[in-house]
């Protein structure tokens, strides 16, 4: 079970934007159609297999619509599913449940799909020491419940924002160059204003960085765009003294050889940025008299 770290503040903000885009002035459709008091049930349903996150967001979808829709998830985030699998079950008022199937889906389809693509970095280095994380290349707005989808796909985050850690990349470091300021002592004072729990990492993209950042005292550096042979080398010329990140252009043809380098952690932004949406259907069945299917159609 994943335990979810997604404010509550933020989940609200995010569906009731999602609720006003979709459906500003009601869904004319269902209430040109549907009677008032027609009552369905729902199953959210795979029709790819995947690993699920997002089960609880599909749930307050529903409840954010209608708190009256009963809504239940039937497995946990992180589960592993197989094409036809039920993930979900629905029961309520028709028009609230076909108003919030839109966004529900939406959120649930995104969050499992990052965590399907996350899983399947994660297999590729198993049995090696390197830890996968996500970058803040995330969906303006939903960085939230994407960073809660890597870690039900078994990997970890990065940090969260600009607000989090010291990090300190190309173009921080062509500002010092620029005005003249060596790297080194530009660290070494950072050092010195910072907090004593504030983590401080420096982005490399060249073997000669390596020496005067890492004896300058950061936590982790990142070697950027290194390729296997020059992380192997990196690695070995940091020693120990540092955490050390592989980062950019980072593909699951390439992290495995990447993680048998030796390095600790290697980032990944396609995680968020690239991750595909995965299949999944809400299945409507009115109760009163007809079957009807709705899975993802417009």
């Amino acid at each position: 079970m994943i335990d979810s770290t997604i404010p509550a503040h933020v989940l609200r903000r995010v569906i009731e934007t999602a609720l006003e885009e979709d459906a500003p002035w009601g869904d004319v459709t269902s209430e040109a159609f549907i009677p008032a008091d027609a009552v369905a049930t729902a199953t959210l349903s795979a029709r790819e297999p995947g690993v699920l996150a997002g089960g609880q967001v599909f749930v307050a979808v529903m409840h954010a619509v209608d708190p009256a829709i009963e809504a239940s998830v039937a497995v946990e985030d992180g589960a592993v599913f197989a094409a036809g699998d039920v993930l979900a079950t629905v029961s309520g008022c028709a028009r609230a449940v076909l108003r919030a199937e839109r966004v529900a889906l939406n959120l649930v389809q995104r969050m499992s799909g990052i965590a399907t693509t996350t899983a399947a970095y994660v297999d590729a280095v198993a049995g090696t020491a390197a830890r996968i994380v996500d970058t803040r290349k995330t969906t303006p707005g939903l960085r939230a419940l994407e960073r809660h989808a890597v870690r039900a796909g078994g990997a970890h985050n990065h940090r969260t924002s600009l607000s989090d850690a010291v990090l300190a990349k190309d173009n921080h470091l062509a500002v010092l160059a620029a005005r003249g300021v060596p790297i080194g002592d530009a660290i070494r004072s950072a050092r010195e204003r910072l907090g004593h729990t504030v983590h401080l990492e420096v982005e490399v993209d060249r073997i000669d960085q390596i020496e005067p950042v890492v004896s300058a005292g950061v936590d982790t550096i990142m070697l950027d765009n290194f390729s296997p042979a020059m992380l192997v080398e990196g690695v070995a010329l940091v020693a120990g003294r540092a955490l050390v990140e592989a980062s950019g252009g980072v593909t699951l043809d390439t992290v495995a050889e990447i993680a048998a380098t030796g390095v600790d952690v290697i980032s990944v932004g396609a995680l968020t940025h690239s991750a595909r949406a995965l299949d999944l259907g809400l299945d409507v069945v009115v109760r009163e008299r007809a079957t009807a299917g709705f899975s993802a159609g417009a």
